[in-house]
């Protein structure tokens, strides 16, 4: 499997490139729209065709590029099946393998940050979007987010995985880049070293975050897979317009 891990600085966003050899074929999984000339150009520079963008949940804090990317290269879209977007190709469901060329990644519902959230595995790697962060997790008091619900699909499902699955999350924000399962259920502060569910849930109620800055854009936006609002504020034109630089995580 090609493999490059993609770092957006606004959002802290990782976006993931997978590339099968034998076929060329290529998906991104959680394409953001400021940086998807630079997706685009890493697909092209290792000789891949991009046939599908992956989203793991509908995100809070930036827009998907998935639509942009298709009308510039006719990959398709896929989306959680639950959600059921008009503009998804096709529909992710647990229990059905999402196959690009030889690579075949299993999708694993794992609802709380979102309800309708995915956790992606392919061979060693897990892409846990928002549901696993290093040392964290994604906040559960918006878009239909539980606590509880999120609680057991880390516990159920992925503490399940082999100690040396590798956790690649969909944001970290202290330059961090991979974890593992083994290191998560150790010693994650709010899920691993034994945490109870009642202690998880008391951690989560305790936080008390701000109103996500741009949610009422974002959601509607990534309801229609990408679509940047005209009435976006001046200070926030910045998520729906191109990187001025382009680190890579």
């Amino acid at each position: 499997m090609i493999f490059r891990q993609l770092f957006e600085p606004l959002s802290s966003t990782y976006t993931y490139l997978l590339g099968c050899e034998e076929t060329a074929q290529a998906v991104l999984i959680d394409p953001v729209m400021p940086a998807w000339e630079r997706d685009l150009a890493a697909v092209n520079a290792l000789g891949l065709r991009l046939a599908y963008t992956l989203d793991t949940h509908i995100h809070a804090d930036h827009i998907t590029a998935a639509l942009q990317l298709k009308r510039k290269t006719g990959s398709k879209i896929a989306n959680a099946a639950m959600d059921r977007l008009p503009c998804t190709d096709l529909g992710i469901e647990e229990g059905r393998p999402f196959e690009v060329g030889s690579l075949t990644l299993t999708p694993l519902h794992t609802p709380g940050h979102t309800d309708s959230h995915f956790t992606f595995l392919c061979g060693d790697h897990a892409y846990t979007g928002d549901a696993l962060l290093i040392d964290g997790c994604g906040r559960t008091d918006f878009q239909d987010g539980d606590a509880a619900l999120l609680y057991r699909s880390v516990h159920d499902k992925l503490f399940t995985l082999p100690d040396d699955t590798l956790v690649y999350p969909a944001h970290d924000y202290k330059e961090r880049r991979v974890s593992t399962i083994a290191q998560e259920r150790q010693r994650n502060p709010r899920l691993g070293g034994g945490r109870s569910l009642a202690e998880f849930v008391a951690i989560m109620q305790a936080l008390k975050l701000p109103y996500p800055k741009f949610i009422d854009h974002a959601v509607p936006g990534n309801k229609q897979c990408g679509v940047c609002p005209e009435d976006l504020p001046e200070k926030l034109k910045e998520y729906c317009e191109l990187m001025q630089f382009t680190p890579q995580g």
